[in-house]
C-alpha cells in the first residue's frame, strides 16, 4: 500500500530576512499529517516566518513548500494551499476587519464559493460550536481581546481547513478564556501546529514540541513537554503562571 504524502512538507527551506547576510532559517525539514504540534523558541528566531513561509506570504531563498506531495510554485499553488490551511494571526485586529461578527467568520465561506444562505448556515454553526451563540450580530471591534480571539478562530474554522497555524493563541488571555480556548482545541479534529511561549498551554493541546535553535528546527525530547500538578492560592480557578 502507497503511503500517503504528508499534508504539508518543507524541504530545504533556506530564509534570510532583507538586508540581513546571514540566514535566519537554514535547512529547515519537516513534514506534518495529523500531528498537533507547538513551537516555541526565543523572540525574533524566525517562527512566524516559518509559518509565513508556508502560507506563501514570504518566499523562501531557497527550498520547497509541498502540499500533499504537490510543490508550491507559484502564487496560484499557493491560493490553493491557503483554502486548505488556516492560518491565526498573533493580533487578531489584522485579521477582522468587517462591522459585524458573522460578517467576519461569512467571509471565507463566501470566497470558497458559497452562497449568502449557506455561508450564514456555516458561521453561526461555527459560531455556535465555540459557544459564540449569540454574537452574529455582535460589532467586532466592540469585542474584548478574548472575544476577538475567539471570533477570529471561528473565521478560519468556518474554511474547514486540514491544518491550523495558530500563532500565539493563549497571548494575552484571561485564564477563564485561555482554558476555554484549550479546551476547543483539544476537541477539534484538525493537526495544528501552535507558536506559543506558554509551555503548560502547548502541553495541554500538543504531543510533540519542536523549537528552533541556531537558525535549523529541532524536534524537542519527549520529556520535555508535560503540564504540572501544583498547589496554588487560586485553587481550582484557571490562571496563569510567571515566566
Amino acid at each position: 500500500m502507497t503511503t500517503p504524502s504528508p499534508l504539508i512538507e518543507l524541504r530545504n527551506i533556506n530564509y534570510s530576512c532583507p538586508g540581513q547576510n546571514s540566514p535566519l532559517l537554514e535547512e529547515i525539514n519537516f513534514s506534518i499529517c495529523e500531528e498537533r504540534i507547538g513551537l516555541i523558541g526565543p523572540n525574533g528566531c524566525g517562527k512566524t516566518t516559518l509559518f509565513q513561509i508556508i502560507m506563501g506570504l514570504l518566499t523562501a531563498d531557497r527550498g520547497e513548500v509541498l502540499l500533499e506531495g504537490v510543490a508550491m510554485k507559484d502564487k496560484k499553488g499557493f491560493r490553493i494551499l491557503r483554502r486548505k490551511l488556516g492560518f491565526l494571526f498573533q493580533n487578531s485586529d489584522d485579521q477582522l476587519f468587517s462591522p459585524t461578527v458573522l460578517e467576519d467568520v461569512a467571509f471565507g465561506p463566501l470566497n470558497l464559493g458559497s452562497s449568502p444562505e449557506e455561508a450564514r448556515e456555516i458561521s453561526s454553526r461555527t459560531l455556535e460550536g465555540l459557544g459564540l451563540k449569540d454574537f452574529e450580530e455582535r460589532i467586532t471591534h466592540r469585542l474584548s481581546g478574548g472575544e476577538k480571539k475567539l471570533v477570529a478562530l471561528a473565521t478560519i474554522l468556518s474554511m474547514q481547513p486540514k491544518l491550523l497555524l495558530l500563532d500565539e493563541p493563549s497571548n494575552n488571555l484571561d485564564p477563564e478564556t485561555r482554558e476555554r480556548l484549550i479546551g476547543i482545541l483539544r476537541g477539534l479534529d484538525q493537526a495544528h501546529i501552535i507558536i506559543s511561549h506558554d509551555l503548560d498551554f502547548l502541553a495541554s493541546t500538543c504531543s510533540h514540541l519542536y523549537t528552533i535553535e541556531k537558525r535549523h528546527l529541532v524536534r524537542c525530547k519527549e520529556k520535555q513537554i508535560h503540564s504540572h500538578d501544583h498547589i496554588h492560592p487560586y485553587g481550582n480557578k484557571p490562571h496563569q503562571h510567571g515566566t
